[in-house]
């Protein structure tokens, strides 16, 4: 990290609150990111089909209500409202309907644990592999990767997803693969500060297709809010040309 600049996101809109898992509420994140220098605030929490802590369906309209209401109180930021969706389905469907994304700014989308989508069975044998064999193992074998991917691929294409939220997490994903994908569906890929995706060596296979990246937060506390030291730290040992970083401003 270079100790002459500063680095601050001009916006952060992959945080979440307690409509999902996080610790705080939506005007917790507001206020944090207006101290913090962020322009634009987004609201994003977990996709409903998550069993354990999606965002309940009818509170969708609930954060609606209350984004428009904070809007009026704080006109300084921009405060949106997405949706990081899940990726399970072979279809390429996501765990929200066509009506639920007309009510979101923008729609985020990845592959967690613990959505089980069209079909339960195929879903709990891909996470139970994930989780095993990936995650407490430390390996992974071709067919798993092949599915992984294939899922993350046909999602992108299938909706207007603007990031692709920390790809290479919970399992093995052929990147350059997904970076391909991104390129054609114009898909922003993320640098997370809350996981470890994209990795130094995950930031260069993307790098070498004509995709954006974005750091975010992905806050999960509101003090959280506009963190990118751990994105930019992985994106400099990586030698990527932070300019393609959309949301990063350099001092």
């Amino acid at each position: 990290m270079e100790k002459d600049k500063k680095y601050r996101l001009k916006y952060d809109i992959h945080t979440h609150t307690i409509f999902s898992h996080g610790k705080g509420t939506i005007e917790d994140n507001v206020k944090v990111a207006i101290d913090r220098g962020v322009d634009t605030i987004g609201i994003s929490d977990h996709g409903p089909g998550h069993v354990s802590y999606g965002v309940k369906r009818k509170n969708i309209r609930v954060m609606r209500e209350e984004i428009d209401r904070l809007k009026l109180i704080y006109p300084q930021i921009d405060i949106l409202l997405g949706i990081e969706a899940n990726i399970i389905n072979s279809s390429g469907n996501l765990d929200i309907t066509k009506e639920e994304a007309k009510l979101f700014d923008y729609v985020l989308a990845g592959y967690h644990y613990g959505v089980f989508g069209e079909r339960p069975v195929k879903a709990l044998f891909t996470h139970a592999n994930n989780y095993i064999i990936y995650g407490a193992m430390k390996k992974t074998t071709k067919r798993q990767r092949r599915i992984n991917t294939d899922i993350t691929v046909k999602a992108l294409y299938e909706n207007d997803i603007k990031i692709l939220t920390h790809p290479g997490d919970k399992g093995a994903f052929d990147i350059a693969e997904i970076s391909k994908a991104c390129e054609e569906t114009n898909t922003l890929m993320e640098i997370s500060t809350w996981h470890k995706c994209l990795t130094i060596e995950d930031i260069k296979i993307a790098a070498k297709y004509d995709v954006s990246f974005i750091i975010s937060s992905d806050a999960h506390t509101p003090e959280r809010v506009g963190d990118c030291l751990g994105g930019v730290e992985r994106a400099l040992k990586a030698g990527l040309d932070l300019n393609r970083i959309i949301n990063l401003k350099v001092e």
